[in-house]
């Protein structure tokens, strides 16, 4: 017993030193990023348009990724099978749309922050409702992801120290805000690929590891998952809530809307030296997407398997109804921590913090470009040489406060959310996603493929309105229809807007030529 004790608290010392040393590695990074070429405001908020389209995109599959890929991915498989797949494919189908159609609208518009197209196609009022829904769906969707990520940590590392679990979150977005305090998105563009390659090289290195404990090949494995049913891919009951066909169209929205109307990923790509290269960076990285996504899916079979022939039990829950279910956010720690331990423990943890790092630091630096350029007007200057620089001083003072605010923000929401923890955090940033960014897709479907224009004061009204009705509709749904709403529940709200603005025409309103 005392010796099982010395090995735990061994492994756990491991996991602190490869946590810091992982750490310095990039604040390295930062530092050759920053040490010359574009500084101030200008890197931070578009890296001087310089960015390599190979970097970006190779980035930006951690930043997509991030926690939730890395744990909910493999531990849904027990119970969904590989019904995630269709949406993988759907998000093939929405980089291309964002790749033809809202990147040319972006780059022509020479856009820092992409909601400014609200204000000039409908007005300011439509421009802060556009920030402010983005402002909310990614503190929420991201704070998830990062709390994934220290609540592990804090599960099998803090919690034995008697650490309360605060603590590694304060340190967290500690580190972060302090390697993107100046850099901004410039350093997030190279740090991302740092942090693509130690998630993707920890999956591929539990995989190995496991199928090498088990003593097959990956045939062998795919083959015996297939006969057991987990690798099937589509499910073909159109009324359940992952029918294939739903999944693949909300896969295309849910990319349209998370990325290509969301100035955290957009914001990469507009630091893209052309409109050609962001869009080869992004096809790209929808093609290398596929390919991650099947490594991590290929991982929930592995574990699944590594845990029946060891005769595992895997961690449970209760819930509300007093049903017991196995928590699938857990099987992958659990796993990798208390039953493989080691090297792969390690390399858990590291990928882990990989992708939490990942999802967070563009946050941070998105939340703060759309703040000081859709709220504070940023970069609206036409003044004499002095004060234009009297300006930028002044602009850099203020973009610094906020950035530290955002993150203050950010801590107290994913401590917040703590109690709250109890199934697979995949689907529930994919239901947070369902209803806040649905206004932001009718928003952009109307202004893209109408000519319309619409009475500005109603806008904030009806972005509030629609994610309300399509509340209402989702917990009913099933008694009143028969049918249960999934991640379609996106496209619902979306077309909810897209209805409401037809009727908040102004009068004596004029078409809009886009």
């Amino acid at each position: 017993m005392h010796l099982v004790i010395i090995c735990k608290q061994e492994m756990e010392l491991t996991i602190l030193l490869c946590f810091a040393a992982y750490t310095l590695l990039l604040f390295l990074v930062m530092w050759l990023t920053n040490r010359r070429g574009t500084k101030g405001n200008e890197a931070f908020f578009r890296a001087g348009r310089k960015s390599p389209w190979p970097v970006v995109a190779y980035g930006m599959i951690g930043a997509s990724l991030s926690g939730v890929t890395f744990m909910s991915v493999p531990g849904d498989v027990l119970a969904n099978k590989w019904f995630y797949f269709p949406m993988v494919l759907g998000y093939v189908l929405g980089y291309a749309t964002i790749a033809l159609v809202l990147l040319p609208l972006y780059y022509r518009l020479n856009l820092t922050s992409i909601y400014s197209y609200l204000e000039q196609r409908f007005g300011l009022r439509s421009e802060r409702t556009g920030a402010l829904f983005f402002i909310i769906s990614r503190l929420l969707g991201s704070a998830l992801r990062m709390y994934l990520v220290v609540y592990v940590l804090y599960e099998f590392v803090f919690s034995a120290w008697g650490i309360p679990f605060w603590v590694p979150a304060v340190v967290f977005i500690a580190i972060i805000l302090l390697y993107t305090f100046a850099g901004g998105i410039k350093t997030v563009v190279w740090t991302d690929t740092l942090q693509t390659t130690f998630l993707i090289l920890a999956a591929v290195a539990t995989v190995v590891v496991v199928l090498k404990n088990l003593d097959m090949s990956l045939p062998d494995l795919l083959g015996i998952s297939a006969d057991q049913g987990y690798t099937d891919m589509f499910n073909t009951d159109p009324m359940a809530k992952k029918f294939w066909v739903k999944q693949l169209f909300a896969g295309m929205f849910i990319t349209i809307t998370m990325t290509g109307l969301d100035q955290d990923m957009m914001q990469k790509n507009l630091t893209c030296k052309t409109l050609r290269d962001a869009q080869k960076n992004v096809m790209t990285s929808s093609l290398l997407f596929i390919v991650v996504n099947i490594i991590f899916l290929c991982l929930g079979a592995a574990l699944i398997a590594y845990a029946a022939q060891a005769g595992i039990e895997l961690p449970t829950a209760v819930n509300q109804a007093g049903e017991t279910y196995v928590v699938g956010d857990k099987i992958f720690p659990f796993i990798a921590v208390h039953e493989l331990g080691g090297f792969i423990a390690v390399v858990f943890v590291l990928g882990l913090v990989a992708a939490g790092y990942s999802s967070a630091d563009g946050t941070l630096t998105a939340l703060t470009t759309t703040f000081c350029y859709d709220f504070l007007k940023f970069g609206q200057n036409n003044q004499s040489n002095q004060n234009n620089q009297i300006t930028q001083k002044k602009e850099l003072r203020i973009r610094r406060v906020v950035h530290v605010g955002f993150a203050l923000v950010y801590l107290l929401v994913i401590i917040a959310f703590r109690p709250f923890h109890n199934e697979s955090l995949i689907n529930t940033i994919f239901d947070v996603a369902g209803f806040t960014y649905g206004p932001l897709l009718g928003l952009y479907t109307f202004g893209l493929f109408t000519k319309r224009t619409v009475d500005d004061r109603w806008v904030p009204f009806i972005a509030i309105l629609s994610p309300v009705i399509c509340y209402i509709l989702k917990l009913n749904s099933k008694e009143w229809f028969g049918y249960e709403f999934g991640f379609e529940i996106l496209l619902l709200n979306g077309l909810i807007t897209f209805l409401l603005l037809l009727l908040a025409r102004p009068k004596n309103s004029i078409t809009h030529n886009r």
